[in-house]
């Protein structure tokens, strides 16, 4: 169930224009809106769903406007708020500025917009570009010549054109996973027994699928993911299973098919663009792992010595990897030596930087840094920021996502070239030092 009503409101709850879709709310309910809102506000206990009996208020503001839809059963609460939201971009696209003023001078056009963007309390057509097919911000007018029907109704899509040539017909699709993890080693001598996890406070998957696309004609893609993927409505599965939360799609792929079988069918938009994203909260075993001996001796001088551990399978490699330690803001006469990789002190960032340009999987590193320091007790006042590392790990991917197939189907029959690549990289990736 969606929306009964909506209603645009000035700032004191005036309504300048509402539209009633379903008849089952009396349209004089809103009168209450602004009371309660009133209320709540003062209470410290504003919410964006308000209630009057059995009537829910679901409001977003913008500018010196509340934009408010009423439901008497129970409503898709994230579906009313989106449908808000794109109200409000759709009225922004046609009239530049969405405020009191463009609503009074804009009634007759917005009215046919209310009407074509909701159907009996479920959102229709969404698309400004769709909409300007049929609602021009003159208002409806005849033009001369044979009439030309909307794109909508020659099952023309949006987001590409026709006509669309290439010599040669490729498809290039990234899976592109960024790792945020904040660690803590727990100090003492390097090599301690540490869990294979090391001490993980936090950390998280977030993913994207992008595509180049450069496809003659109207296409139609299918994009299949192995078996182990589920998504966050399936319910959860066996343990090796990889549970994606926050999905979410372009505009281009056909939502009523995905929700019944999970085909991902589309056609492209012409060029890159992003398909999927999504995110893994999930804990993560550190593909990189930082172990850190911090001594300081006689309040003059200060060593570091660090070990760079690569906790992903052999056969993968990290290239341009970068771990940046912080170092006191006074330290002086850098010395520095390491097994591998190459070490630079950046004064201006208070930091060192150990470059590694390939790191393959199942290696370890030691690095030692030596700094004069006047004083050591500056730099316990200031705390110790954690270390950072920068990384990009080709043909892998952590959550273990893979395309099974990506299909290009198009009625010339013609072939094309599909090519798949994964990349994990580094998110905001930390690891907290003794």
């Amino acid at each position: 169930m969606s929306a009964s009503a909506v209603y645009v409101l000035d700032l004191k709850g005036k309504v300048l224009i509402c539209r009633n879709y379903r008849g089952d709310v009396d349209m004089s309910e809103v009168e209450h809106f602004m009371p309660i809102l009133m209320e709540k506000e003062e209470e410290g206990m504003l919410s964006p769903i308000l209630a009057h009996g059995g009537v829910r208020f679901m409001w977003i503001k913008h500018n010196n406007l509340y934009l408010v839809a009423t439901s008497k059963k129970n409503a898709c609460v994230s579906l009313v708020f989106s449908f808000l939201y794109k109200v409000v971009q759709v009225f922004s696209e046609y009239f530049k500025e969405l405020e009191e003023e463009s609503i009074r001078d804009n009634f007759v056009i917005i009215y046919e917009l209310l009407d074509e963007l909701m159907d009996f309390g479920y959102p229709q057509t969404t698309d400004s570009k769709i909409l300007q097919e049929y609602i021009t911000q003159e208002g409806h007018k005849l033009e001369t010549g044979a009439p030309r029907p909307p794109a909508t109704v020659t099952n023309a899509v949006s987001w590409r054109s026709e006509g669309i040539k290439y010599r040669k017909n490729e498809v290039f699709l990234d899976v592109i996973e960024s790792v945020n993890l904040l660690g803590k080693y727990p100090g003492g001598l390097l090599g301690r027994m540490v869990s294979a996890n090391g001490n993980v406070l936090r950390s998280e998957i977030v993913g994207s699928i992008k595509m180049r696309v450069f496809l003659s004609g109207m296409p139609e893609l299918r994009l299949g993911l192995n078996d182990k993927v589920l998504f966050d409505n399936t319910g959860r599965g066996k343990s090796k299973s990889v549970e994606l939360e926050d999905v979410k799609f372009h505009q281009c792929v056909r939502l009523s098919r995905f929700e019944n079988d999970r085909t991902i069918s589309f056609i492209p938009p012409d060029g890159e663009f992003e398909l999927m994203s999504y995110r893994l909260n999930t804990h993560v075993k550190p593909l990189i792992w930082i172990e850190s001996v911090i001594e300081k001796h006689s309040h003059s001088r200060i060593e570091y010595m660090i070990k760079a551990k690569s906790q992903f399978k052999r056969r993968s490699t990290a290239n341009n990897v970068e771990i940046h330690i912080p170092v006191p803001n006074d330290a002086d006469s850098p010395k520095f030596k390491t097994t591998v990789g190459s070490v630079k002190w950046v004064p201006e960032n208070s930091e060192i930087v150990w470059s590694i340009k390939s790191f393959p999987g199942g290696k370890e590193y030691l690095m030692r840094a030596h700094f004069g320091l006047p004083s050591v007790e500056a730099e316990d006042k200031e705390g110790k920021p954690p270390i950072s590392v920068k990384f990009e790990i080709p043909y892998f991917t952590t959550s273990g996502i893979q395309v099974r197939y990506l299909k290009i189907i198009e009625k010339s029959g013609y072939q094309a070239l599909p090519w798949v690549r994964y990349i994990t990289q580094n998110g905001d990736y930390q690891l907290r030092t003794q």
